[in-house]
Order: C-alpha cells, then sequence, then structure tokens
C-alpha cells in the first residue's frame, strides 16, 4: 500500500516525527512517502494518509490547513490518520490540564470535515528561541519547561496501530 505521511513544520520537530512514522511503516511492509504538505503535487496517488503539522496557537500551520482544503474530496473516502505536534509535554501544574481541550479545539478548526481514523496530540521540541519574548515570558510564568519530549516509543506504537487497521481492517 503506497501512503503518505504528509507533515507542516515550523522548527522541524514535526519533520522528525513524520519520518520516524515513514520509517517504522516502511519497516512493517508499507511504501511510506514522507514529504512536507507544501510539496505534494498528486495526492491521489496515495492509497492512505498520516498527516501532520505543528500548532502555533492551537491551530495547525496553514500550509496543513490548505492541503485539507485542496484535497478534501479525496480525503473524505481513503483512510485518513492526524497528528498535531504541540507542547502538552511541557506543561506543568494546573496548565497540565489544557492539553485534553486543546486537542478538541484543535481538530475543530481543521477544514474540510474528513472523517479521521485517529488523532495523535504529540509533544514536540520546545526551545527558548521558538517563542517571541511575550511568548518567552509567558511560558516560563506557566511554569513550563524547554525541551525535546517526544516520546518516541508512543508514535511508534502508534505506527504499529495504522498498520493494523490498514491491514486487517
Amino acid at each position: 500500500m503506497n501512503l503518505l505521511v504528509g507533515y507542516a513544520t515550523a522548527h522541524g520537530s514535526t519533520r522528525e516525527i513524520a519520518e520516524r512514522l515513514g520509517t517504522r511503516l516502511g519497516e512493517r511492509g508499507l511504501k511510506a512517502d514522507v514529504r512536507s504538505l507544501a510539496d505534494v503535487e498528486d495526492a491521489d496517488a496515495y492509497e492512505a494518509f498520516v498527516l501532520g503539522s505543528a500548532v502555533h496557537g492551537q491551530a495547525w500551520l496553514d500550509p496543513a490547513k490548505d492541503f485539507l482544503r485542496r484535497n478534501g474530496e479525496l480525503l473524505r473516502v481513503r483512510p485518513v490518520w492526524i497528528f498535531s505536534v504541540g507542547m502538552p509535554s511541557a506543561l506543568r501544574g494546573p496548565w497540565k490540564g489544557m492539553a485534553d481541550k486543546a486537542e478538541s479545539v484543535i481538530t475543530a478548526d481543521l477544514p474540510g470535515d474528513i472523517p479521521y481514523q485517529g488523532h495523535r496530540l504529540l509533544s514536540g521540541v520546545i526551545a527558548r528561541e521558538h517563542l517571541p519574548f511575550t511568548g518567552r515570558v509567558a511560558f516560563r510564568l506557566m511554569g513550563c519547561r524547554y525541551g525535546d519530549f517526544r516520546d518516541w516509543p508512543a508514535i511508534d506504537a502508534w505506527a504499529a496501530e495504522i498498520v493494523r487497521e490498514l491491514t486487517y481492517g
């Protein structure tokens, strides 16, 4: 099966997650093409999709949302899994509960009314230089911490789930 692992990234963390997913899917016998969503010209060439974006302001980046708009008709009839990369693991204390609420806000903002097989809100890399000054101040006041919060075993397990769903329906 030929599938697209497409991504939109701001600082590279989402691309690296997409690459990891593509590698794991390929190891399990699927032909996974990992590409920036801005560079995909022929979505019809794929039988299934794993699509992800970095999240800024509780929303996917414009190139990812544009891909969904352009290909909504196709995506409504083929299997689609989505992932969003934000900072849920960087949140601490009372802010930690925001992650559960953020997921529904993120998916509600996605265009195209596409019946996704599943969605994962993943943590990425949060570095000081990724945030503007006011964002850094708010981030620290909330007690958040910088770092690489990607959970590679959970990402690998999700890839295995996708393979099972595609293989055994």
